[in-house]
Parts: C-alpha cells; structure tokens; sequence
C-alpha cells in the first residue's frame, strides 16, 4: 500500500485549516480598523477551498473506478484568499476623524463571533488530519516491521 496517498491528504487538509486560522485571524485583528473614504474600509477575508476533479460523488466514485488499477490520487483543494462582499458596519460617533457628514464610521464588516467558531473549527479540523497522518505514519511503520521479521 502507498502511504504517500495518506500523508498528501492530510497535508492538503492542514495547508487548508491554517489557512483558514490565519485569514480569521487576519479579520479579528482589522475588526475594529478604521480608514478614510480614500482607502476605503477593510474588507474580511475568506479561504476559499476548491478541486478541480469531479464534482459531485458519483463522479468521483467513477473517476475511482475508471482508475482502478492504478488508484490514483484525488482531487486536493486548492485554496484561495477571496475579499468577502460584506457591508461595512456603520457606527455612530460624530466627533471621529473618518466620520461622515452625518457622523457615521465605516468599520469592517467582520462578526467576530463568526471568525471565532471558524477558527475554533478550523483548529479542530487540523488536529484531526494530524492524528490521521500519525496515524498513517504508525500503520507504515508497523507494517515495515512485519515486513522486516519474515
């Protein structure tokens, strides 16, 4: 068995969650960032995960089939830092310095307890495809020693 296959799932998955934890992390730190009409107001961010095999699961079960004697690999993600199109959160405070002819500040529009569950969630997901990988990484080991005793 090819435990290449195992340890290239996991790591795709992990470069997909910390990307994740990093892009909340990149919205909670701007959450409360304030820039003039010039610049505009800080958008949030998204990590955007995308493959480019089959789409739907019966295509991948025939993809799987098709492919039989060799198995190949799947289709990883790909992922891609998008601009999110939220609306700024309008905040009332006439004597700011940004603040509008009729005393609005534009804040981002970050939910900061969105960023939070995604970044808990997101955590938990990479933990995950570590232990699958340790995992993966045990089961070659202890197959290599089988192996090495006949």
């Amino acid at each position: 068995m090819d435990y290449t296959q195992a340890f290239a799932i996991s790591a795709a998955g992990m470069t997909v969650e910390r990307t994740r934890v990093d892009v909340a992390a990149i919205n909670l730190a701007n959450a409360n960032t304030v820039q003039d009409a010039r610049d505009g107001v800080y958008r949030p961010l998204r990590a955007v995960a995308r493959t480019t095999g089959p789409a739907s699961f019966a295509g991948l079960v025939d993809a799987g089939v098709s492919d039989a004697p060799g198995l190949s690999l799947p289709a990883l993600p790909n992922v891609t830092v998008e601009a999110a199109d939220v609306a700024p959160r309008m905040v009332y405070e006439p004597g700011h310095p940004f603040a509008n002819t009729k005393g609005f500040v534009a804040y981002p529009g970050v939910d900061s307890a969105v960023e939070m569950v995604t970044m808990m969630s997101a955590t938990r997901a990479y933990e995950a495809n570590v232990s699958a990988m340790n995992t993966a990484r045990t089961m070659a080991l202890k197959a290599l020693d089988i192996g090495g005793t006949t």
